[in-house]
């Protein structure tokens, strides 16, 4: 779907409050006027976009309600193990976990750069890159993210655990939500742990943070002031539903779902749907295709995110590196904000089929291709991480950890990595013996 040409915007309102500056210096009058013309004249834009009709037709095939979704879904396992192993299951968590761990940690210091700035930056210290190891050095290293770890605790120096990022908060705070309200917990108790453990939020979720903030239900908390709600931010909480439904992917996708349904709507959802139920396939396949396949069978048919990733596997074997997938991404997605689900979706696709069953070539390609490589890396290395199994994850993405992990939430900033494989395991052994 083409997107219209943009005006441009934000050009222009850049000249508006320059020029309306540079005449009230020149002794001008009538700035605030004219501004505030201005102003009112964007609201009444925003209003309009706000209430053009949708496409109904299009509606229906992407419906926002779980059983509609569910009956538009083509035929898949919905589930693979007959029963739970555990000894099999904590050595795919431990892969998954920490394969996500190394592909955030690896991509958070670049998120959002350029293709060619990482090449020069890596040119320049001496790296590798695609990068075979974490960075050796990084811009900035003294600044923050999300106010706790610098950027230099994120380099090979530097790293003495895994540090703060949402996609790794998110991961545990599923845990939490499980073990504080049930497997039967609600889009309600998720909202209630959000408003206990979130001080800060990005995009769809802190526009549902602070909709929760000012009383309104959690069922509608993505509906209100919230042009965000297909973008990534559902996806990068896929993994724990799948850490809590292995060899699962129905349940998997319905945890997700109750989940999602907080802060996004559409593809939004439709995106932890999908990569829960294909984190949940890969503790049972032996390739990412496989588990990627699965991931389709549990979101509807004909939403635009099927039929995207439809495309990136169908024209994965023409893909053979990140330049090539970062081309092909920004062919089919011009206009496309750069942390929507879909083109994230599909780079995350590439980056798993050009990278097979080799944790470090999935993570360090996914990271080379950019937009939002942190979470793509993560989610990228959840799935292959799961196939490969603990022992499948080499040990210089993992040795820097410490068994420790970070946080930003309230009360709950410090983890050991295998408490978390141990408190996963007893909640994943309880959703197989309640099936």
């Amino acid at each position: 779907m083409a997107y219209p040409k943009e005006p441009r915007l934000h050009e222009l309102a850049g000249k508006i409050i320059e020029y309306g500056r540079l005449a009230h210096e020149y002794g001008g009058r009538g700035v605030a006027d004219a501004w505030f013309d201005m102003e009112e004249k964007m609201k009444e834009t925003l209003e309009k976009l706000q209430g053009l009709p949708i496409d109904a037709e299009l509606k229906e095939r992407e419906p926002d309600d779980l059983p509609s979704i569910r009956a538009q879904r083509t035929e898949g396992p919905r589930r693979l193990w007959a029963s739970f192993d555990k000894s099999v299951y904590k050595e795919k968590l431990e892969g998954a976990m920490l394969a996500r761990f190394a592909g955030c940690t690896l991509g958070a210091p670049v998120e959002f750069w350029e293709v060619s700035d990482m090449e020069k930056w890596a040119a320049y210290i001496g790296d590798a890159f695609p990068p075979q190891h974490y960075w050796s050095k990084i811009k900035n290293p003294n600044d923050l993210r999300y106010g706790k770890s610098t950027f230099y605790e994120y380099t090979l120096e530097g790293l003495t655990q895994v540090p703060v990022d949402d996609d790794i908060t998110y991961t545990i705070l599923g845990l939490l939500i499980a073990e504080e309200h049930g497997l039967n917990f609600t889009t309600e108790d998720v909202g209630k742990s959000w408003l206990k453990y979130l001080p800060v939020a990005c995009t769809a979720e802190e526009a549902a943070l602070n909709n929760l903030k000012a009383g309104i239900p959690a069922l509608q908390a993505a509906d209100v002031n919230n042009p965000f709600c297909q973008w990534i931010g559902a996806d990068i909480r896929s993994d724990p539903w799948a850490y809590l439904a292995p060899a699962y992917p129905a349940k998997a996708a319905e945890y997700a779902y109750r989940d999602a349904y907080l802060s996004h709507r559409r593809n939004g959802i439709y995106g932890e749907m999908f990569f829960s139920a294909a984190q949940s396939a890969a503790f049972a396949v032996d390739h990412p295709e496989q588990a990627l396949r699965i991931g389709l069978t549990e979101i509807p048919k004909e939403c635009s995110l099927y039929k995207d990733v439809e495309w990136a596997l169908a024209v994965s074997g023409e893909i053979h590196d990140y330049k090539e997938a970062r081309a092909a991404v920004d062919e089919r997605f011009k206009g496309m904000s750069g942390v929507h689900t879909n083109n994230n979706a599909c780079l995350t696709v590439f980056g798993l089929m050009i990278g097979g069953t080799d944790v470090s070539k999935v993570i360090s390609e996914t990271v080379a291709m950019g937009l939002d490589n942190d979470c793509t890396a993560a989610t990228a290395g959840s799935i292959v991480g799961a196939i490969a199994g603990k022992s499948g994850v080499p040990e210089h993405w993992v040795k820097p950890f410490h068994d420790t992990v970070t946080t930003y939430m309230t009360n709950a900033e410090k983890f050991q990595i295998s408490d978390l494989v141990d408190r996963f395991t007893i909640l994943a052994g309880k959703t197989h013996h309640e099936a």
